[in-house]
């Protein structure tokens, strides 16, 4: 990179690149060091075999993205934002809750605990241990303190080793998502960035990784300031296919589970539509002709997360780069939401 570049890369974006360069070794750091709450947390999940997670915003979006995970392990696992447990909530009796906030500090986290005042099976996952939360229930904190930059990366990556800490406890095995952290793959993003160039907005879908679509159309939204939005795959079928054509880029997440067919039929029938479709792909089957595919090591579960999102953070940067002057620098937010 010369010089000239690097004085006229956005600050927001320079913020989260630093981000991102810290986030392997901060998750590997976080899921070694979590291991004794998180077997507080598997020795809650044994006892009432039920799981709320709640959060806001990129918390949210890790709840959506390992509620199949807890699933499959029997657990009766939901996740819902905060905002709606705090106006319909559900019953907290028999659950155990895993309360999500990376600054620990968010005005719901803290009027939640001031009207419920949690539950006994409250446990808190946050990045910063001297926060709110963290004082307030035991809580799993990642290691290297609350993120900088505006748009989640880090914050994701650190908080789901959080969730391998207590999927770990539980009897998941981790080392596929270990190795995705230890020797992470490095997909070119550079045919799909050219997919996208002319579309005025993306949706993303899933199946299975429906959490981590979500992820990225929020990634993508708060940086590129277009209307990015996810819808999971079922739910994109029935009805919004009428926005798809030439100018909707459509980016849909591929995993090597029983779901990977109904995201092909997705993909081909986007295709259909001329729309721009580019598949993050771990799936191990053969690429969907038309689309662009971003090839990963054939993965499921957290290992396929892990192996994705990264690759998924720097497309939705790249994305919003080549569209605003000053991505990454929030004009209508703040990266601690202090009011609702």
């Amino acid at each position: 990179m010369t010089m000239t570049q690097q004085e006229t890369r956005p600050a927001g974006l320079v913020a989260i690149d630093r981000e991102m360069a810290r986030q392997y070794g901060d998750a590997l750091a976080s899921f070694a060091e979590s291991a004794e709450m998180a077997a507080r947390v598997a020795a809650s999940l044994a006892s009432t075999g039920q799981l709320l997670l709640l959060g806001m915003g990129g918390s949210h979006a890790v709840g959506r993205a390992v509620e199949p995970l807890y699933r499959a392990l029997g657990i009766d696992a939901i996740a819902l934002p905060l905002s709606e447990q705090l106006g319909q909530p559900l019953a907290l009796d028999g659950r155990t809750v895993l309360m999500t906030s990376q600054s620990g500090e968010s005005a719901e986290v803290l009027r939640w605990f001031a009207e419920t005042g949690g539950n006994s099976e409250t446990f808190g996952l946050t990045l910063e241990a001297g926060s709110f939360l963290a004082r307030t229930a035991p809580s799993l904190v990642g290691i290297g303190g609350t993120e900088l930059a505006f748009a989640a990366t880090r914050s994701l990556t650190v908080t789901l080793a959080l969730h391998l800490a207590i999927l770990a406890a539980l009897g998941e095995h981790p080392s596929g998502a270990l190795v995705a952290l230890q020797a992470p793959e490095v997909v070119d993003i550079r045919p799909a960035l050219a997919a996208l160039e002319n579309v005025a907005t993306v949706v993303t879908s899933g199946r299975r990784l429906q959490g981590v679509a979500e992820a990225l159309a929020l990634g993508l939204t708060e940086l590129s300031r277009r209307p990015c939005f996810s819808l999971e795959g079922g739910q994109l079928r029935h009805g919004p296919m009428e926005m798809l054509g030439p100018d909707i880029g459509v980016v849909l997440f591929r995993g090597d589970d029983p779901t990977a067919s109904l995201v092909t039929a997705m993909a081909l029938s986007a295709i259909e539509t001329g729309a721009p479709v580019v598949i993050f792909d771990s799936s191990g089957e053969a690429p969907v002709a038309s689309a662009v595919t971003l090839r990963f090591k054939r993965a499921t579960g957290m290992a396929a997360i892990f192996a994705m999102l990264p690759t998924a953070q720097r497309l939705m940067i790249a994305f919003a780069d080549a569209r605003v002057d000053n991505a990454g620098t929030p004009v209508r937010s703040t990266k601690i939401t202090r009011s609702e």
